[in-house]
């Protein structure tokens, strides 16, 4: 949004292109059109452009990704100069994905701007994507622990991670990952199609941990008649007779959701996966597709075990929750109503947006 003369100026800094990222979409994006009825205008400032995004998280291409990179410094430095006609500097994740957090300490402790910092996972611990393992010794976890400690105030996305900000910072706030029940996920699953769709949605990062449902799959294989939808980047490993690949798109993401009956979303009890928003679990839940999830962190907070969805920690518990969902039209119709209730009260952006205005009320 090009800049006006309201006085109520702010700049999001952030490592992807508006509308490409999750993290991104559903910590801040989903609150941009409240912000515009609420008299602020906006600039988005993104380490890596659309083209370099395309690129970044796939193998292969070592030289050209440390060119993109010296391009997203040079992208950073160039808004030094331009950041005294901003009200608010917002950062997500990160100034840069790699290297110490000279921008942040430049602008806290040289040019003396404060800023928001707003993060959704666990990012002080050591986490690379397998595509880009040559670059993991220049991003060194303790870079997210500055910027907790150097920060105005920490927008943190679960109550684990509030936790770990107010060891380094008094000003922090728990503001959940949310979902646009009004503007995107504004529609429900009728689940009135044949056969049944069991589904996951997600990334290159996490497939892994649905990869180890395998064994489950095959079993199920043997006992019914459904279809199982995986929304990512990339394929899964395994090859089933029942798959169904669909490559993950913006402008079709709804519809490619409302497509699954049975929402899948399996992590390792782990302190990485304990940070974890349960984005996957909300848009399941948000669209009246009843999850199946492993009991970590937020997750365990969602649902009530066997009222609006499960709880799995073995591959038996897998089993006899999908089970018994496949074998009950009727139960899956019940529990999907009362998800759409649960995050429509509490983690819809509307419901949020009251907490996420208290960010910018002081500069």
């Amino acid at each position: 949004m090009e800049m006006s003369g309201s006085g109520k100026h702010i700049l999001f800094i952030v490592p992807y292109p508006e509308g490409k990222a999750p993290s991104q979409r559903f910590r801040f994006e989903q609150f941009l059109p409240y912000l515009e009825e609420s008299g602020y205008t906006w600039e988005i400032a993104s380490f890596l452009g659309e083209n370099s995004w395309a690129i970044f998280y796939k193998p292969g291409n070592t030289l050209l990704k440390a060119y993109l990179i010296l391009k997203g410094y040079f992208k950073r430095i160039l808004l030094l100069p331009r950041l005294s006609k901003f009200d608010h500097i917002y950062v997500h994740r990160e100034f840069s994905p790699l290297g110490p957090p000279l921008l942040g300490w430049m602008i806290s402790f040289v040019l003396k701007k404060s800023f928001i910092f707003d993060f959704d996972d666990a990012i002080w611990l050591p986490n690379h994507s397998d595509s880009n393992r040559l670059f993991k010794f220049l991003k060194p976890p303790s870079n997210a622990l500055k910027l907790m400690k150097w920060s105005k105030i920490n927008a943190c996305g679960n109550s684990y991670l509030l936790q770990k900000a107010q060891t380094l910072n008094a000003n922090n706030i728990l503001i959940p990952t949310t979902i646009d029940t009004e503007r995107v996920h504004n529609r429900i699953n009728t689940h009135l199609s044949k056969p049944l769709v069991v589904g996951w949605t997600g990334s290159h990062s996490t497939i892994k941990y649905l990869e180890e449902l395998y064994p489950v799959f095959e079993k199920l294989n043997e006992k019914f008649d459904y279809r199982l939808r995986v929304i990512a980047d990339f394929p899964p490993s395994f090859e089933l007779p029942n798959v169904d690949f669909i490559e993950w798109n913006p402008d079709s993401e709804i519809e490619d959701l409302l497509a699954i009956d049975i929402g899948l979303m399996p992590l390792p009890d782990d302190e990485w996966a304990v940070g974890k928003c349960g984005l996957k679990a909300l848009q399941y839940m948000s669209l009246g597709i009843p999850p199946v999830l492993s009991a970590v962190g937020i997750n365990a907070e969602l649902i009530e075990n066997g009222n609006q969805g499960y709880f799995c920690e073995s591959l038996n518990d897998w089993e006899l929750a999908i089970s018994t969902l496949l074998s009950d039209e009727s139960l899956i119709q019940k529990m999907g109503q009362q998800t759409r209730i649960i995050v429509e009260e509490n983690f819809s952006t509307r419901s949020a947006y009251s907490k996420f205005i208290l960010l910018f009320a002081n500069k």
